[in-house]
């Protein structure tokens, strides 16, 4: 199904201790939640579906995105995109820089390239910042660029690891909906892991613990 994110049955372990039991889809421009505290199987998850799960886990079931298995998918062959909780920008690149390195090889020609550069962080409020270093940047531009650049990548679905948890609370509320407007009008199918109910609330789609159970419905 075109879209989609599918965990069929998808089941995580680890010395026979259940982390992840997810049976469930998500659709495109929408939130899924997975929340709980420390330790719960919030980043196990992620992990399972980015495909950087380590060996010493267990793991059954299926995930599928756009149709397409990708359960045993090297993490770059999985067209998942992920947004961390520090944003993690090139110090020795520029914002421009940053951006630009994110574009698929497919999008040929320095002026091709440098017009996507200049689309994102005109959608993002930061025009003619091209060129700038990005230490100069506040904590909420910062923030912009780094999913812009996740969004560069062309993912068909966006992973999101407590990326609002170290903003102060009104940069959390700004940062937030930026991102979330972004996953909605890219039509990205996304999930989010956090222990804050203002996340999930903002979110606006199912909540879920890591083993399933349902918190809240959209």
């Amino acid at each position: 199904m075109s879209g989609i994110l599918q965990l069929d049955h998808l089941r995580v372990s680890h010395k026979g201790t259940a982390l992840v039991d997810l049976n469930l889809s998500v659709a495109p421009g929408t939130v899924l939640t997975i929340m709980g505290p420390s330790g719960s199987g919030k980043s196990t998850a992620l992990a399972a579906i980015m495909g950087t799960l380590p060996r010493e886990f267990d793991r059954e079931g299926r995930i599928a995105l756009e149709g397409r298995d990708i359960t045993d998918l090297a993490p770059h062959l999985r067209r998942v995109g992920l947004l961390f909780q520090d944003d993690i920008l090139f110090p020795h690149l520029s914002v421009g820089g940053n951006l630009a390195f994110a574009i698929p090889p497919i999008t040929k020609g320095r002026a091709a390239r440098q017009s996507l550069v200049e689309e994102a962080l005109a959608s993002a409020g930061l025009a003619g910042f091209a060129g700038r270093d990005p230490a100069t940047l506040s904590g909420g531009q910062r923030a912009r660029v780094a999913l812009m650049r996740t969004l560069l990548a062309r993912p068909c679905a966006l992973l999101l690891d407590e990326p609002f948890s170290r903003l102060d609370a009104d940069l959390r509320t700004q940062v937030r909906g930026f991102v979330f407007d972004r996953i909605r009008s890219a039509g990205l199918a996304a999930v989010l892991v956090t222990h804050d109910l203002e996340d999930a609330r903002a979110a606006g789609g199912p909540v879920v613990t890591p083993l399933g159970k349902v918190l809240a419905a959209p």
